[in-house]
């Protein structure tokens, strides 16, 4: 996908980029292709495919919500920023709170949110099961997303206790999602959570599946949630 088509296709879904955009997404792509020879961000390098499967992929969950308001997002395990980085330069409005196991990873964040002058953003270095209960994020959140972390049951445990009730938790997902979702039902049960949405759709041009899975919040986490350190991957609920 290049530069001319990802703001075309984007501007035919109602999501129109000015050039200073435009040019962030491209110093996006420059610092992270300088970063990646030094540290393993990404396996995507090539220009083409770095704006279809990491900026335009990111950008997608927009069709299915509205972004177009001040909302407060938790990003859990953004690795190199998606989605929330290509999220918050499409929607300039948007707070975002990065939060990664891999302090290398926030240095890069951190690096890159200042070559984009980018505002309303916060890197934090935790393990998601830690982070979701400290009192300052805990159910705080209007969104917390993630995008291909860990299985549907994992990434349930890891977000909803960040998300404040009336919100979501929406999960990005290739090939393959029903399977998860029909294994997290206990999970969204027990974590305060209800199926919301599933929407599925195809990349432009290599045709490979998506899904935008979005979990309502309609009660509180209970305490015990998440479990510590480790304890979700190897024990799904």
């Amino acid at each position: 996908m290049e530069e001319n088509q990802f703001r075309e296709v984007l501007a035919e879904k109602g999501i129109e980029l000015s050039e200073e955009q435009m040019e962030q997404y491209n110093s996006y792509y420059r610092t992270l292709t300088e970063w990646n020879q030094k540290m393993n961000l990404t396996a995507i390098t090539e220009k083409n495919e770095v704006y279809l499967k990491h900026f335009y992929d990111s950008v997608s969950v927009a069709f299915y919500h509205d972004f177009n308001k001040p909302l407060n997002i938790v990003d859990v395990g953004a690795g190199a920023g998606f989605p929330s980085i290509p999220l918050k330069i499409a929607f300039p409005d948007l707070h975002v709170t990065i939060v990664d196991s891999l302090n290398k990873r926030i240095t890069f964040l951190n690096e890159l949110a200042s070559i984009l002058n980018l505002k309303g953003v916060a890197f934090i270095h935790d393990r998601a099961e830690l982070f979701g209960k400290n009192k300052s994020h805990r159910e705080k959140y209007d969104i917390a997303m993630a995008r291909a972390v860990a299985r549907l049951p994992v990434l349930s445990e890891l977000c909803l206790p960040l998300v404040k009730k009336e919100g979501c938790f929406i999960a990005m997902k290739g090939a393959g999602a029903q399977e998860e979702i029909n294994d997290a039902g206990n999970a969204f049960e027990l974590l305060g959570g209800q199926l919301k949405s599933v929407d599925t759709f195809r990349l432009p041009s290599e045709n490979s599946e998506r899904s935008i899975i979005k979990v309502a919040k309609v009660r509180k986490t209970p305490k015990q949630y998440p479990r510590k350190a480790g304890t979700p991957n190897k024990e799904p609920l």
